[in-house]
């Protein structure tokens, strides 16, 4: 084979594709025959420029290469920056610049990859654009919602009960192991008596134990006025508004003074706190317009109707119907569960409580299920309206731990109740100079049943999780002085299991023993505040038989005193 046939190929240069790279497709190889053995190419070879050279036509200074030999299942992953020349029948024959690349598969794939890389490209670009949307209404969203929380949570209240681990120095006094919010219901701006309470719910929470009161206070209730703005005595539903006006000075429906929405706050929560005999710790002002809202942002409350309800002094409320609902279990829109509340012409206003109460439990339960308070677009609705219409001296830390609080608490252990509820009838109807009122049955600002009952239903948290037995002993004189003090315990929700008399009878202060050691702390810190005296662990006379109890009090001098 002559010498000068053989000449080193010109470099062939890579294709390139449409986006300005090169061309990285490994290409496919095809095998090229002749009559003798087929020969290989190795791609290695080809990268350092060494042939292969046959064994049956090695002859020096004439070698015959051959072409490389494709196999199809194993694609090379090198792109071959020049080819060798190969030889066929003994001729020199120049192959294609890229081995077994098809022109028709080459532009194919251009065409996939362009394709391809435009899908990319739009994938990207339509998910930055929806993350930027999300963040800037997420930003939204949280900008307003904070605005909007602290224009309703505004804070002042404080209750020690909703802390975790709760130090036994820090209890005061019995009642302050539960959580008591005062729901105050009123007509608002464009209403006769526009800052009247004319509903009035005690939610009392207990978070030691997992459980809840909802108490209903007469709007009706003589009650003597915290000051004299507007008389000396009054029923309890303007006890609010003498706080508010006496601090403006003036008498307005606007609630956009905080100052001023706080000393009603104040004037009420010291009138309630008298009759009912516990603490107040936090309120909560809501108008009708928040109230409608509230129950349409959740899409209305499921509630279950005991009778017909018909008040034809609603009927214009109600597209003039009187008949404001039909026995039977139903879904209330806004102004149909207004009206429900509402209503009480043609009923007491003891039945009337009843329904507000059965109406908030379905609104409560109806927003826990929803996850309503977890949605960022129902909470902005809500305190879009609730910014002008409700008012509230809890802040935003302790709402959320009411929030939690009230997730743990299902409805069954959430008891509904009333001053007026048979068998526990603590209140009557009466006139006072023609004007229709409530009194105690004990007898007029007597409220002593009513503290009793209170405390008692709604027990301190702590009080009813260590249920300690209390035995009392007259360590003097006077005699019954056992039983008084037993009585009084009682009505703090303690558990007297017995009375009697020590063996000598000349104590002159009293003395608290307690058996546990200090197990159950929280009963003894309230004693020893009650008392004013510290716990002993040791009885002083050992011919004392405590029986079952846990604590053992004889009652010195010092009480009689008192009592």
């Amino acid at each position: 084979m002559p010498t000068d046939n053989y000449k080193r190929p010109a470099r062939s240069v890579p294709q390139r594709s449409i986006d300005g790279f090169i061309n990285s497709r490994p290409p496919r190889r095809k095998t090229v025959t002749k009559h003798d053995e087929p020969r290989t190419f190795n791609s290695h070879d080809a990268l350092i420029g060494k042939p292969n050279i046959s064994d049956n036509a090695r002859h020096i200074g004439s070698p015959t290469i051959s072409a490389p030999v494709a196999d199809p299942e194993t694609p090379t992953d090198v792109t071959m920056p020049f080819v060798q020349p190969v030889s066929i029948n003994g001729n020199l024959k120049q192959p294609s610049t890229q081995i077994g690349y098809s022109g028709r598969r080459s532009r194919r794939s251009l065409r996939h990859k362009k394709t391809n890389h435009r899908t990319r490209k739009w994938f990207v670009r339509l998910t930055l654009i929806t993350a930027t949307a999300l963040l800037l209404v997420g930003g939204f969203l949280a900008i307003k919602g904070y605005v909007q929380l602290h224009e309703v949570f505004h804070g002042g209240g404080s209750a020690i009960a909703l802390q975790a681990n709760v130090n036994p120095d820090q209890l005061k006094t019995e009642g302050d192991g539960r959580v008591n919010i005062l729901v105050l219901g009123i007509g608002g701006a464009g209403h006769d008596g526009p800052d009247l309470t004319d509903t009035m719910l005690l939610a009392s929470v207990d978070p030691v134990n997992n459980k809840a009161d909802l108490l209903s206070i007469p709007r009706d209730l003589w009650v003597k006025m915290p000051n004299d703005y507007i008389a000396k005595y009054q029923k309890i539903n303007a006890a609010f508004e003498s706080g508010k006006y006496k601090y403006l000075g003036v008498e307005s429906d606007s609630n956009a003074n905080q100052q001023a929405i706080e000393a009603g706050f104040k004037a009420v929560d010291g009138v309630v706190g008298n009759i009912l005999g516990i603490p107040i710790d936090y309120n909560v002002l809501v108008d009708f317009q928040a109230f409608k809202q509230a129950v349409d942002t959740v899409g209305g409350v499921t509630i279950n109707v005991p009778t017909e309800l018909y008040d034809p002094t609603m009927a214009w409320e109600n597209n003039w119907n009187p008949i404001l609902a039909m026995p039977g279990v139903q879904t209330m829109n806004g102004q149909q569960a207004l009206n429900y509340v509402r209503s009480r012409e043609t009923t007491s206003d003891f039945a009337r409580t009843q329904r507000q109460r059965a109406l908030l439990l379905a609104l409560k339960q109806k927003v826990l299920t929803l996850g309503t308070l977890s949605n960022p677009l129902k909470i902005s609705e809500l305190l879009s309206e609730f910014g002008n219409n409700v008012r509230t001296d809890i802040d935003l830390k302790d709402a959320n731990t009411l929030y939690g609080l009230l997730n743990k608490i299902s409805n069954n252990n959430i008891q509904s109740i009333g001053l007026a509820d048979y068998p526990n009838n603590y209140v009557t109807t009466s006139t006072i100079d023609g004007l229709s009122v409530v009194l105690p049955t004990a007898g007029e600002f007597n409220y002593s049943q009513i503290q009793s009952y209170v405390r008692n239903t709604l027990r301190d948290g702590y009080l009813a999780k260590e249920n300690a037995h209390i035995t009392v002993l007259n360590g003097t004189a006077d005699n019954g002085l056992a039983q008084t003090i037993a009585k009084k315990l009682q009505s703090y929700g303690y558990t007297v299991v017995g009375t009697g008399n020590p063996p000598t009878t000349n104590y002159r202060n009293t003395i608290i023993v307690d058996l546990t050691h200090g197990k159950d702390k929280y009963t003894r810190n309230y004693l020893q505040k009650r008392f004013g005296v510290r716990a002993v662990t040791a009885l002083p006379d050992k011919s004392i038989k405590p029986g079952n109890a846990q604590f053992v009090i004889i009652v010195g001098q010092d009480e009689a005193t008192i009592n």
